[in-house]
């Protein structure tokens, strides 16, 4: 798989951008602040339809702008194109490209197209590109808080199960419905039962004109237990989603990190292994843990209600990262992190060539400056044995040897988009002042009418 165009519009620092990739190493190379990662970002993003970066979307739009685009032509055998005629645009039969189209909207559902078809939703299309992103905040996974290792769950949930991103968006919609009821509930009283609808008292309801009358009362908690339901039901399923996806990276993470670190393994101990946390834990001992979950909401629900949201869910899940048997976060070397984090990304690399029978593109955004000598090296190595890499550099002393590499020099495409927008505005000013000779719309008519009439 590799992308042979890519453009934007109004993505992050971009009004507008168009790229053409080679196959093979592909460098980007260009001063900070010229938007080298936001490039490669968007392509992170069309494969997972979220970033590292940032918690929601939104940042990704343009400040200013309500929409943000990124366009790819995405080739699927990559081995076909070399056996056809030079040029981005030249592809071999049965290798003809696909155009995704991704719109990311500041209100409603981010949307996509495939080939200028019907607008789809993005659970829809999961799968389509696979990416794997190299970043130096990559050893924060093993470090930080479980935050960034959930949005790498997710990702890489989203590449590897084609339902997950639809089980994911039903369990975050079930827990805002059920954070709503019980912030409604905890503002209009105190509960004092055991049960869900039982032993709920006003605090002094006549005093406050929002408060819920007693019949809203019992109806908001009863919705709470239908919504608890649904959010057993949906996080039990996603759940056991995520640690199919752990398994699935735990098939090669061991045998990697050894080899990365040159370490031989200790007796009857694996030495490097990811262990899921999840929050509903009783999915991973049980066959039907539902009943054993909602007695444990059951226990917890005056709290929920103190706080306002959800105690227990998915969204407090956590990975753990152990070496030699214990926690990696609290004894593991810098250099050791560094390493374990490597892992990850290659093993979710080798999980996507067995789901997929495919390459993902592989991106390695500003990494080489981070690393030292013998990560460098194994980086690099790995990365001139993939179909496609786009590689970020700063300065020309951090661009590593590689054979036939394909550089783009960053500078430029941001001089170009500068000149393009400014040849925009004054195309839009131009026909601004020539617009009295021309009949007004109804709307305008109206509009100087008004004025007029002042």
């Amino acid at each position: 798989m590799y992308i042979s165009r890519l453009a934007l519009d109004h993505f992050r620092s971009w009004d507008a951008c168009v790229l053409d990739f080679d196959q093979g190493i592909n460098i980007l190379q260009g001063k900070n602040g010229l938007g080298k990662t936001n490039i490669v970002e968007s392509i992170e993003v069309l494969a997972t339809g979220s970033s590292q970066r940032v918690t929601s979307t939104l940042p990704l739009i343009q400040r200013g702008s309500t929409t943000a685009v990124v366009r790819a032509n995405v080739v699927e055998h990559a081995d076909e194109k070399l056996r056809g005629s030079a040029g981005n645009d030249s592809h071999a039969a049965g290798a003809s490209p696909t155009t995704l189209e991704m719109s990311i909207h500041a209100r409603g559902a981010n949307r996509m197209r495939v080939n200028a078809g019907h607008s789809l939703m993005m659970k829809d299309v999961q799968g389509l590109v696979s990416c794997v992103s190299f970043t130096p905040q990559d050893q924060h996974l093993v470090t930080e808080d479980p935050a960034a290792r959930r949005v790498f769950l997710n990702q890489a949930g989203m590449q590897l199960d084609g339902h997950y991103g639809e089980i994911l968006q039903r369990t975050r919609h079930i827990a805002q419905q059920r954070v709503a009821l019980l912030k409604q509930l905890g503002r209009n009283g105190q509960y004092h039962g055991e049960a869900f609808g039982q032993g709920f008292v006003s605090d002094d309801a006549g005093a406050d004109a929002g408060a819920l009358s007693q019949s809203s009362q019992a109806a908001a908690l009863s919705g709470l237990e239908v919504w608890t339901g649904q959010f057993i039901d949906a996080g039990v399923e996603l759940t056991r989603r995520r640690k199919a996806v752990i398994d699935a990276l735990n098939e090669t993470f061991p045998e990697i990190y050894q080899r990365l670190s040159g370490k031989p393994t200790l007796p009857d101990q694996a030495d490097a292994h990811l262990e899921y946390r999840p929050s509903f834990s009783e999915v991973l001992d049980q066959e039907h843990p539902h009943e054993s979950i909602s007695a444990h909401f059951e226990r917890i629900f005056k709290g929920e209600m103190a706080r306002g949201f959800n105690l227990i869910g998915p969204q407090r899940d956590d990975v753990e990262f152990m070496l030699n048997g214990f926690p990696a976060r609290e004894y593991a070397s810098n250099g050791e992190q560094w390493t374990l984090a490597i892992a990850l990304k290659m093993s979710l690399y080798q999980a996507l060539v067995r789901e997929r029978g495919s390459e993902p593109i592989i991106v390695l955004d500003d990494v080489f400056a981070q690393l030292d000598e013998q990560r460098r090296a194994q980086i690099i190595h790995f990365a001139s044995q993939q179909h496609q890499v786009l590689i970020t550099v700063a300065a020309a002393s951090d661009i590593p040897e590689f054979a036939d590499a394909h550089i783009i020099d960053i500078q430029q495409v941001y001089d170009k988009n500068q000149y393009d927008s400014t040849m925009f505005e004054a195309m839009i000013q131009a026909q601004a002042i020539h617009r009295p000779n021309e009949q007004p719309s109804g709307d305008e008519q109206i509009e100087g009418e008004a004025e007029a009439s002042r």
